[in-house]
């Protein structure tokens, strides 16, 4: 099966403007910006066809064309990165069997992440999107549990049934326990990471919906496919001794660089 990686990046961000353009320094000591990043990351995916950057913004695109990115430009009325990947797909005039949306915060992830979200997708026929998630440890979950104590919007958490279909996505660390977790125990809570894989037709039908009330008070685009009823398949992926986080706000920034510094990542 065909496949496409899309990489949405905007600069007017609500809680971070100009994030695809921060720079991140790697172990080498070499700073790099976010999308390229992100960029060099889905390179790196086994078996994909085409990855492209898909930007509304010049100086985003001047960046991308710089280090050597496809770039599409789509327009600003995009609602989120979901919204720009489905007009990219359209501009570049589709022909994929299933296209993936490497949003440009999340430079750490790691290619078989990927791999592995579009063998599931493949392998799973019922199935109309397809997102990672990850078994915190008690230290992913601890950091989690301090951003939400210092008000601070950290990762998302995924809860997910028994045939791994998704049943709900929070910015507030769900599902619920009392426990208290060391830095390596095993704990109940999963990480959604932020990539999705999508079949066309359901890229295809998601611009078309109003938004709902729950993606509205999460701010969480894949919401909008649970209020519609659509199949999310969530596929665990295992991190082998890599650690995950997402650039979601201005502090997040030296905590990339600490963990790219401790997996000696460039």
């Amino acid at each position: 099966m065909s496949s496409l990686i899309v990489i949405p990046a905007r600069f007017a961000s609500t809680r971070y403007p100009g994030k695809p353009l921060v720079n991140l320094t790697g172990a080498d000591g070499q700073a790099r910006s976010l999308v390229q990043r992100s960029w060099e990351a889905a390179c790196q995916v086994h078996g994909v066809d085409r990855v492209v950057v898909a930007t509304d913004d010049d100086r985003i695109a001047d960046a991308a064309t710089d280090f050597g990115a496809e770039v599409v430009m789509t327009s600003e009325s995009c609602r989120n990165g979901t919204e720009r990947v489905a007009e990219a797909y359209d501009a570049l005039g589709g022909g994929y069997d299933i296209v993936v949306n490497l949003q440009g915060d999340a430079p750490l992830t790691p290619p078989w992440f990927v791999e592995d979200l579009i063998n599931g997708l493949r392998d799973n026929p019922v199935a109309e999107v397809a997102t990672p998630v990850l078994r915190c440890d008690g230290r992913a979950l601890n950091g989690f549990l301090e951003d939400r104590r210092a008000g601070r919007v950290g990762g998302t958490t995924a809860v997910f049934g028994i045939d791994n279909n998704a049943l709900y996505f929070s910015k507030e660390v769900v599902p619920y326990t009392g426990q208290t977790y060391q830095d390596d125990d095993e704990t109940p809570v999963f990480h959604h990471v932020g990539v999705y894989a999508y079949r066309p037709s359901a890229l295809a039908a998601y611009p078309r919906w109003a938004a709902g009330p729950l993606e509205g008070l999460e701010g969480l685009e894949q919401l909008r496919f649970l209020e519609r009823g659509s199949h999310m398949l969530c596929v665990e992926v295992e991190s082998r001794g890599r650690q995950f986080w997402e650039l979601n706000n201005p502090e997040d920034v030296p905590r990339l660089e600490a963990m790219m510094r401790e997996m000696k990542l460039n």
